[in-house]
């Protein structure tokens, strides 16, 4: 996200990925881009639809590759689905499966985990997924807990290709309860929101950049964003042409947005 748009010196960025910082930083330019916000003191934010792992775990998987990003700078679907808990429901409490990045951003909001009579069932990534959970859940949504998803996205990326995501993890949970979650994270406004507030800026005055049409460029364009869609992620060019809504700039890769606002 650009605070004043890519064709001013002053901006606030928001990146919107999921996790996509977390591969190669050079293959996109990425760490020139890093290095590019800091020297010209703009302001920005890391949005990622990833819940498994902390800001300062983010933080420090990039700094082993060589990126020196502050932890301030990332916000999790984590942190924005227990924001939006804990604003509906202070003091609730929550049957988890997910990472300790999800269990961590509910603990600090002061939802307490219970897997008798929950409020809520969260679901998000990690390695805690199994029919047994799944079946626990199942249950505890038929008593009336209500479901929550961290995210939307249905796959996400990995070293040797695609895994599956939050969206279709919690899918037998929707199909055996006849329940659909509520999706906190991407492309839900309420992070894109959250986001600006964080860094004190407008929609007006912002711009979104991501690799994803489904949920970068459409949340841009429905928060009041201006987009820049970068094609280093799982989106083509040819891909464009499938949506009936389009980003501003198309460009290669994060690497080419410094040259964009001189």
């Amino acid at each position: 996200m650009i605070h004043g748009g890519t064709e001013k010196e002053e901006g606030l960025y928001l990146r919107h990925g999921r996790c996509d910082l977390s591969r190669e930083p050079s293959a996109a330019g990425v760490k020139e881009f890093v290095e590019w916000l800091y020297r010209e003191q703009k302001n920005f934010l890391f949005l990622t639809n990833s819940s498994e792992r902390s800001p300062k775990e983010l933080q420090q998987k990039l700094h082993r590759m060589g990126l020196d990003v502050d932890e301030s700078h990332f916000y999790t679907s984590a942190l924005a689905t227990a924001r939006f808990i804990s604003s509906q429901a202070p003091g609730c409490s929550a049957y988890v499966i997910g990472g300790a990045g999800l269990i961590m951003a509910l603990h600090d909001e002061g939802i307490t985990m219970n897997d008798v009579d929950p409020d809520y069932v969260i679901i998000g990534e990690g390695n805690t997924y199994n029919y047994e959970n799944i079946l626990k859940a199942v249950r505890l949504v038929l008593k009336g807990a209500k479901l929550i998803g961290t995210n939307s996205d249905l796959t996400g990326p990995a070293e040797d290709g695609i895994i599956p995501a939050c969206r279709a993890m919690i899918a037998p949970i929707e199909m055996a309860t006849g329940q659909n979650a509520y999706f906190v994270g991407k492309p839900n406004p309420l992070m894109m929101r959250t986001g600006l507030r964080i860094l004190g800026g407008h929609s007006e005055e912002a711009v979104m950049i991501g690799d994803r049409m489904d949920t970068d460029m459409v949340a841009g364009i429905e928060s009041g964003l201006d987009t820049v869609l970068v094609l280093s992620g799982i989106t083509s060019r040819a891909d464009i042409k499938k949506f009936p809504y389009r980003p501003r700039l198309v460009l290669g890769g994060v690497g080419d947005i410094p040259g964009v606002t001189e």
